[in-house]
C-alpha cells in the first residue's frame, strides 16, 4: 500500500481545498472498499487535489502531475471504477470554484482542466495495467516455478521409489487389475526361484499354493474391485523348483485420480524359517513331549471347538482313561521304565482309534483321554472305551519285563449343545472314580442321578463340622420295653441332623460320612454326653423308674484310647448314676477287640456302665471268646425278628427264624446276659418273642423314636421297673 502523503505545509489558498477533499474521501469509501482509515483518505486526497490544483496553474501548464496523481490512486488500492468516474466528474463540475480562486484561475482552464481529467484517467489505467501485467507475469512465474518443482519432486520421488524398489532386501511387485505381473525386484525373483523377465511373463495367480488358490484370488479380487485398499496375512507361494515359501504378504491397492483401480503394490517378506520355528514351538506347547500325543491344552482347545461349531442334535464324548497300579510299576520298576510303558500304552491308544478319527489326549500322569465326537449314543462311546481296555490289556514288553497292565475308563456322552468343555471333563473325572472303586479293567458310563447323590453326600460331608458347632444336631429316643410287664426300661438315643435347608435327615444319611472323616468321635461324644444330662433329667424326676439310657459307640470310639475317660467325665458332669447308661457296640467290634479296645471294655465295666453287643447275630461271633469279654446285653438283629411273620406265607421260614431266635435268646440267658429285640413291628411279633423268653424289644410297635420331652410325657404315666433286675 502507498504511503499516505503528509499535507502539512501544502498551500491552499484561499479555496476550500480542504472541503474538496473531505468530500472525495467520502465519495470514495461511499463507492467501494478502502484499505484506508477515514481520516487516512482525507488526508491522502487533499495532498492530490492540492497537486491538481497546483498542476492547472502551472506554467508552463502540463497534464503528466494528474496522471502521476491517477498512477498514486492505484498504488493506494482506490480502484474502484465508479469512484474513478466521481472523481473525473467532479474535477470538471466543481473542482474550478471550489479549489481555484477567482483571481487565480488560468484564460485556458477549460482546456486545462480538460487535460487534467484525461491525465488522471490515462495515470489510472496505466497504472491498472502495469499492476495486472506485474501480477500476471508473477502468477506465471510462479506456476512455472511451481511445474518445475513438482516435476523435480517426482523425478526425486521415482529415483527414490527406484532405488528402494531394486534395493529392497524384501521382495515387491507390481500387478496389473488382471493380476499380469508388470514388475518385480530382484529380491521377489530371487525369492521364489524366477528371473525378473520369467515373472514379468506370469500371472500372479500361477504363483498361489494349490490350498490357498481359492482364496487368495478372492482376496485379489476384493482388492481390484476397490472394496478395501490394502490386506495383510501370512501365504505360502511355489517356488519354480516346486517348494513352498511362507511369506509376510501385505498389498496395497494404487487408484486413478478418479478412484478407478489401477494396479496393486505387492511387499513379500520370507518368513519361512520363522513360520517352522513356530509350528515347532506350537507342537511342542500342544504334544506331550513324552507321548507325542496331543496334551491337555490342545484337548481342551479341540473340545471347545467341537462344542462352539456343533449342529443341531449332534453327541459329543469322552472315554477318560487312568492306569491302574501305575504308581506300584514306578515304584518297583523305576520311572525309566514307567515312561516307556506310557509310550507304548500312547501309542497303542492312538493305533485303537486311528481308523475312526478320534482324538486321543495325554492329560498328564497316567491319565489319557479319548474325544468321541458325533457319536450316534452312548454305545459309540462305550465301544471305544472298550477297545481301548483291550489295547491297554494287551502284554508290553519292556527290556527284560513282560508287563501285564489294565486301566479303569470314564464315559461320558451327552449332546453337544447341553453341556461346556469344564461340566464335561468333571462328569468323566467323577465317572472314571466309579469305574475305579468297582475294580481294575473295568468302565462306567455317567448317571447324572448318581451324579446328584454324590454332590450331595459331598456337601454334607461339608457342611458336617459347622453343623455341629451350631448344634444342629438333636436326639430322639426310642422306648426298650419289657416283653413281660409292657414297661419302658431304657431307650436308645437316636441322632438326628436338624438341617436349616433339607429339614431332619436320618442318621442312615449321615453317620456313615462321619465315620469316614472321624468326626464321629467328636459327634459320639455330643451325643454320649447330651444323653447324659437328659437321662439324669428322667432319674431326677422320676427316680423309681430307673430310666436306662443306651448310647451307640462307634468303631473309632470303642479305640479311642481316651473313651473311658470321656464316658467317666460325662457321668461326673451330668450327674448321672453309671448304672443307667449302657454303651452299643457292633458285633464286629466287640469280637475284634484286642489290646487297648479290650482293656478299654474292661475299665468302661468296671465304672459300672452296662455294654450291650448291637445287632447280634449278622456277624461271626466266637463264643467262647464272647463269654469272657464284660458284656450285659445282647441286641438281637432286625432280620431275624422281621422273619418272624403273621400272614402265613411262609411257614417254613417262620419256623426256621423262631429257632434262631430261640437258640440265641437261650444262649444268652445262659451266658446271664439280657436279651433285647430289635425291629418289633406288629403284636403277633411281640406275643412269640414273650414266649420265647426274650427280655424286652424295641420297635414301631413299641413306639417311635421321639423327643425328650415326649419320652418325659410317657414317664408321667409308667409302672416303676428295673431294667435287667436279675441278670
Amino acid at each position: 500500500m502507498a504511503a499516505v502523503p503528509d499535507p502539512v505545509g501544502v498551500e491552499v489558498g484561499r479555496a476550500d481545498v480542504q472541503g474538496y477533499a473531505a468530500d472525495w474521501a467520502r465519495a470514495v469509501r461511499r463507492l467501494g472498499f478502502v484499505p484506508l482509515s477515514a481520516a487516512e483518505t482525507e488526508r491522502l486526497l487533499l495532498v492530490h487535489t492540492v497537486r491538481l490544483a497546483q498542476a492547472v496553474r502551472a506554467e508552463p501548464f502540463s497534464s503528466r502531475p494528474a496522471e502521476e496523481v491517477g498512477r498514486a490512486l492505484v498504488e493506494a488500492h482506490l480502484t474502484e471504477p465508479r469512484a474513478l468516474e466521481w472523481s473525473l466528474r467532479t474535477l470538471g463540475a466543481d473542482f474550478p470554484d471550489r479549489v481555484l480562486a477567482a483571481d487565480d484561475r488560468p484564460a485556458d482552464l477549460a482546456e486545462r482542466i480538460a487535460a487534467v481529467q484525461g491525465g488522471l484517467a490515462a495515470g489510472f489505467a496505466r497504472a491498472l495495467r502495469d499492476r495486472t501485467f506485474t501480477q500476471q507475469e508473477r502468477i506465471a512465474r510462479s506456476a512455472w516455478q511451481a511445474r518445475d518443482e513438482v516435476e523435480q519432486a517426482l523425478r526425486d520421488s521415482e529415483a527414490r521409489f527406484r532405488a528402494l524398489f531394486t534395493g529392497a532386501a524384501i521382495g515387491i511387485g507390481i500387478a496389473g487389475v488382471d493380476g499380469q505381473i508388470i514388475d518385480v525386484n530382484q529380491a521377489f525373483a530371487d525369492m521364489l526361484g524366477y528371473s525378473t523377465a520369467e515373472l514379468r511373463d506370469t500371472n500372479v495367480a500361477a504363483l498361489f499354493h494349490v490350498d490357498d488358490a481359492a482364496g487368495m484370488w478372492e482376496l485379489y479380487q476384493e482388492l481390484i474391485e476397490g472394496k478395501q485398499d490394502s490386506a495383510r496375512l501370512e501365504k505360502r507361494y511355489h517356488r519354480k523348483d516346486g517348494s513352498v515359501v511362507w511369506t509376510d504378504l501385505a498389498v496395497s491397492l494404487i487408484r486413478h485420480d478418479d478412484g478407478r483401480p489401477r494396479f496393486t503394490v505387492a511387499m513379500i517378506e520370507d518368513i519361512t524359517e520363522r513360520y517352522e520355528l513356530q509350528q515347532r514351538l506350537r507342537f511342542q506347547a500342544l504334544h506331550d513331549p513324552l507321548t507325542g500325543l496331543p496334551n491337555r491344552t490342545l484337548f481342551f482347545e479341540t473340545l471347545g471347538r467341537v462344542l462352539d461349531t456343533a449342529g443341531p442334535g449332534q453327541r459329543v464324548g469322552v472315554c477318560f482313561l487312568d492306569l491302574d497300579g501305575f504308581k506300584a510299576i514306578n515304584d518297583t520298576l523305576g520311572h525309566d521304565l514307567g515312561d516307556r510303558l506310557l509310550q507304548v500304552i500312547g501309542r497303542r491308544l492312538a493305533e485303537c482309534v486311528a481308523d475312526h478319527g478320534h482324538l486321543v489326549a495325554r492329560m498328564g500322569g497316567d491319565e489319557f483321554v479319548i474325544l468321541v465326537d458325533g457319536g450316534d449314543d452312548v454305545d459309540g462311546a462305550v465301544a471305544v472305551a472298550e477297545s481301548a481296555l483291550a489295547a491297554v490289556a494287551a502284554p508290553v514288553h519292556i527290556g527284560d519285563h513282560q508287563l501285564a497292565v489294565s486301566a479303569s475308563v470314564g464315559i461320558v456322552d451327552c449332546p453337544a449343545g447341553e453341556t461346556t468343555a469344564s461340566e464335561l471333563m468333571k462328569a468323566a473325572d467323577t465317572t472314571l472314580y466309579w469305574a475305579k472303586a468297582a475294580g481294575r479293567g473295568r468302565w462306567a458310563v455317567y448317571d447324572p442321578d448318581r451324579s446328584a447323590r454324590d454332590i450331595a453326600r459331598s456337601t454334607l460331608v461339608s457342611e458336617l463340622p459347622a453343623a455341629l458347632d451350631r448344634g444342629e444336631f438333636v436326639l430322639h429316643y426310642q422306648p426298650i420295653v419289657s416283653l413281660l410287664e409292657g414297661t419302658m426300661l431304657a431307650v436308645e438315643a437316636l441322632v438326628r441332623w436338624q438341617h436349616p435347608e433339607l429339614g431332619l435327615i436320618g442318621p442312615d444319611q449321615f453317620i456313615g460320612l462321619a465315620e469316614e472323616t472321624g468326626l464321629i468321635v467328636r459327634l459320639g461324644e455330643w451325643v454320649l454326653r447330651q444323653s447324659c444330662r437328659d437321662a439324669q433329667g428322667w432319674w431326677r424326676g422320676f427316680p423309681d423308674a430307673r430310666l436306662v439310657v443306651s448310647v451307640n459307640l462307634a468303631g473309632r470310639q470303642a479305640d479311642d484310647p481316651a473313651i473311658v475317660d470321656t464316658v467317666a467325665d460325662a457321668l461326673r458332669t451330668s450327674g448321672l448314676p453309671a448304672e443307667l447308661l449302657q454303651l452299643e457296640l457292633t458285633e464286629s467290634a466287640v469280637m475284634g477287640s484286642a489290646g487297648e479296645p479290650l482293656r478299654s471294655l474292661h475299665r468302661l465295666a468296671a465304672l459300672g456302665v452296662r455294654l450291650a453287643v448291637d445287632d447280634f447275630g449278622t456277624g461271626y461271633s466266637n463264643l467262647a471268646y464272647l463269654r469272657r469279654l464284660p458284656i450285659h446285653c445282647l441286641k438281637l438283629a432286625g432280620p431275624f425278628v422281621e422273619g418272624i411273620r403273621a400272614d402265613g406265607t411262609d411257614v417254613a421260614a417262620d419256623h426256621r427264624d423262631e429257632r434262631i431266635v430261640d437258640a440265641l435268646v437261650r444262649l444268652a440267658h445262659a451266658l446271664e446276659l439280657w436279651v433285647t429285640a430289635e425291629a418289633v413291628e406288629t403284636e403277633v411279633q411281640a406275643e412269640r418273642l414273650r414266649a420265647l423268653r426274650c427280655d424286652t424289644g424295641q420297635g414301631l410297635y413299641f413306639g417311635a423314636p421321639a423327643s425328650a420331652e415326649r419320652i418325659t410325657d410317657r414317664l408321667r404315666g409308667a409302672t416303676p421297673a428295673g431294667f435287667g433286675a436279675g441278670r
